[in-house]
């Protein structure tokens, strides 16, 4: 066997042992891109689903809350998020929180690669017919009474004498009215 012969042997050994690594590896790596880019998309679409309707549920906390961690070669988004943070305090308008929000969502689809798709006005015209308004005020309405009845009666468990004293007076005139019939 020529010199030839033996180095592409060897070359041809080391390309059999070499390339399938090399594959999983890259494989792997694209695999991971791909899963962080569907856990931004996942964050940015739940923070534009409930912009009309407002942050305050479960989900978008949620989505906040991982927004360090998915987004944490971003510093752009990141500052964007500690900025709307500062603001969820009371001495802050609900202008600038939704103003900080619109931002962080801006800061996002950049990232994403929708600047020029996702624009400004985008993001701060959501969807919110009058019919889910309507809704959601006789919900808040609904859950008002709700805790108005609650604490009524709290307050009577608490202090029966009133509706006792109540009942008595209400069974004597009774009694007197069967009395007298």
């Amino acid at each position: 066997m020529s010199t030839f012969e033996i180095v592409m042997a060897i070359i041809n050994v080391v390309a059999i042992i070499t390339i399938p690594i090399a594959a999983v590896f890259v494989g792997q790596k694209l695999q991971d891109r791909n899963q962080k880019r569907k856990d931004k998309m996942a964050i940015f679409q739940c923070l534009m689903t409930h912009r009309a309707t407002g942050w305050a549920h479960q989900d978008t906390v949620n989505a906040l809350n991982t927004i360090d961690i998915i987004f944490v070669d971003d510093e752009s988004v990141r500052k964007c998020w500690a900025d709307l943070f500062s603001k969820y305090k009371p001495n802050y308008s609900t202008q600038e929180i939704t103003t900080a929000q619109c931002k962080l969502l801006e800061a996002m689809a950049e990232a994403l690669g929708y600047e020029k798709k996702i624009t400004w006005e985008t993001i701060q015209n959501p969807y919110l017919p009058d019919g889910l308004v309507q809704r959601m005020e006789k919900t808040a309405k609904f859950e008002q009474g709700q805790l108005a009845m609650a604490e009524f009666m709290t307050n009577m468990a608490g202090n029966p004498a009133p509706l006792g004293n109540a009942m008595l007076k209400q069974a004597a005139k009774q009694e007197d009215t069967h009395a007298n019939t």
